[in-house]
């Protein structure tokens, strides 16, 4: 049993059906989108693992990647409160530099954000499923934050199971589900990327908001201006409805 915020809040956590399908680009996206609005984007990932070092510090490179995008004035280390070496699941990770990975740290964190945007956008780790502690994955991580999810997942062969367990778990949480992203993570050949995301319209309960193609040589850790994200980015997503049913401001 997780305790949570008594209303939802304004914004999204974006979660996914796996690691490696693209979590942080979306992430970027919709903070460059709502930040060409006028938006003031709050931004969290509050695990982060596979940080290397540099001066002695570990370097959150998705969490950088955010603050960039969305113009946050946040600290690093309000943004990633967890900042892990091993690219494991954050329990696995922490484990290993014998740290202890406190729930209350996170929200302390996601309430000092909150509290000075109109948005928050927050990214997870890994999908829904992975152990953030002994005793919380990452979905009642979502629950405790109050926040409906936005589901990333592959464009390719595998993703209508992944993608209808991954909502499916979700809903039966009791977490709000504001829709499904199809992202091309690899551009190989698969026919299946033709025909997954009209089947998943049809058979999940929430919207399939669009579909990503793959990015050839696009840097996400080099970019610094927003207005291409968010061409990019609204030229195959319909995030004006994500916005609208994640209750943004117009």
């Amino acid at each position: 049993m997780v305790t949570g915020h008594s209303n939802r809040s304004c914004g999204l956590f974006v979660t996914g059906t796996d690691t490696g399908v693209g979590k942080t680009f979306v992430a970027a996206c919709l903070a460059a989108i709502l930040r060409s609005k006028g938006i003031c984007v709050g931004v969290m990932k509050p695990v982060e693992t596979g940080c290397g070092l540099s001066q002695g510090r570990r370097i959150p490179r998705d969490g950088l990647l955010l603050k960039r995008m969305a113009a946050a004035q946040d600290p690093i280390e309000q943004i990633v409160p967890y900042r892990l070496k091993a690219p494991l699941a954050p329990l696995v990770a922490a484990r290993m530099e014998g740290i202890r990975i406190r729930p209350g740290r996170i929200e302390k964190a996601y309430e000092r954000i909150r509290s000075s945007c109109s948005f928050m956008l927050v990214e997870g780790a890994g999908g829904v499923l992975v152990p953030v502690t002994d005793r919380l994955f990452m979905a009642d991580l979502i629950a405790r934050l109050a926040l409906p999810a936005l589901v990333v997942a592959r464009a390719g062969l595998g993703t209508l199971n992944h993608t209808l367990l991954t909502v499916s778990f979700l809903q039966g949480r009791g977490i709000p589900v504001a829709g499904v992203i199809l992202n091309d993570v690899d551009g190989k050949k698969d026919l299946s990327k033709k025909t997954n995301a009209a089947l998943l319209r049809r058979l999940l309960p929430v919207p399939v908001l669009g579909q990503i193609p793959f990015r050839k040589g696009l840097s996400l850790q080099c970019s610094t201006r927003t207005g291409p994200w968010a061409h990019l980015a609204g030229r195959h997503v319909d995030f004006e409805a994500l916005l609208r049913l994640a209750g943004a401001p117009r």
